[in-house]
């Protein structure tokens, strides 16, 4: 029996239930095929394809066209997975009309359900906008990635309590301004529960603990496919890079010595039409 479509509603009813969500990113369909068979809840077509994908060496040099592009892409490889795609870097902080033609992209044309913008209360009169233009937003605080230079690099937020306190201020005026989920990344275990408690929407947590009603991870870190560096907060559950490239070394291999292609993989002729020749 196939796996429904998975709605905002239910994804409201897992925290009331506290059942965990969980979302992993996809940037192409074969990996959105992966997820959505796997049952995953969301898939986030997340700007970090600018690092893993890309090879960029930070997220702010992806475009609104790559999101699109890579959002397709995942959009025909998912028949359940919510899909969230990400907003890139100045694709919503110029203004609100720009911010909401681009979110429209990202519903319409490449067929997400919802998009993901970096900010805290900064942020909240931009949610509301595109909120009230009809489409859901995802919310993202703590370490924001487009915005690392000013947070001195890729450093763990609200160690404080002051700036604790902002990041709690930031999650309840995101949800005021009509957020239906929150990202936490990057902030202490302690923080990341207590505003998970005092939020109706559902947290989703990267490297802010256990208590976040759900987890998101990288889809390359989690296989073992980006070599460049883990985080800390990355659990690799296989790793594939060296046995990928094991495999090609392989097929070099066989083709340098003619083991491949063999007779099996090869397409016969008729004999009596080949003596014709």
């Amino acid at each position: 029996m196939s796996r429904k479509k998975v709605t905002i509603a239910e994804l409201h009813e897992k925290k009331q239930n506290k059942q965990k969500i969980t979302m992993v990113t996809a940037y192409d369909y074969p990996t959105a095929r992966i997820l959505d068979q796997a049952g995953i809840d969301v898939a986030l077509v997340g700007d970090s394809l600018g690092n893993v994908v890309l090879g960029y060496e930070s997220t702010v040099p992806v475009t609104m066209d790559e999101m699109i592009h890579h959002c397709k892409a995942v959009s025909r490889g998912v028949k359940s997975c919510f899909i969230i795609g990400d907003m890139p870097f100045l694709s919503y902080q110029v203004n609100h009309e720009k911010a909401i033609e681009n979110a429209g992209r990202f519903i319409k044309d490449a067929g997400c359900d919802a998009v993901k913008l970096e900010g805290g209360s900064d942020m909240a009169p931009t949610v509301k906008a595109i909120v009230s233009a009809g489409m859901p937003v995802c919310a993202h605080i703590g370490l924001t990635p487009q915005t690392a230079t000013m947070l001195s690099g890729y450093k763990v937020q609200g160690k404080d309590a002051e700036s604790a306190r902002r990041l709690i201020q930031s999650a309840k005026d995101l949800e005021e301004a009509g957020a239906f989920l929150i990202v936490f990344e990057c902030i202490p275990d302690f923080l990341a529960a207590r505003i998970t408690e005092e939020l109706k929407i559902p947290t989703i947590g990267i490297g802010a603990g256990k208590d976040c009603d759900g987890q998101v991870l990288v889809y390359h870190d989690l296989v073992g496919l980006f070599e460049r560096f883990t985080p800390k907060f990355v659990k690799q559950y296989i790793n594939l890079a060296p046995m990928i490239k094991e495999a090609i070394g392989q097929y070099k291999t066989e083709v340098e010595t003619g083991v491949f292609p063999g007779p099996e993989h090869g397409f016969a002729m008729n004999k009596k039409e080949a003596e014709k020749l």
